[in-house]
């Protein structure tokens, strides 16, 4: 069993390539969705939900 669920790449891009993933306003990289907030793993930003 591995640690993360495996994600495939057509489930991040649709067919004309674009995404509907929020992006990192300082390094443009996805933001993991959690409960309450929107992180970036590779640089460390945070947007907290109210």
């Amino acid at each position: 069993m591995t640690k993360h669920a495996k994600v495939e790449q057509h489930e991040k891009y649709g067919e004309d390539g674009s995404t509907d993933h929020p992006k990192c306003p300082r390094c443009s990289s996805f933001l993991a969705q959690h409960d309450n907030r929107q992180t970036c793993g590779k640089c460390g930003y945070a947007e907290i939900e109210k």
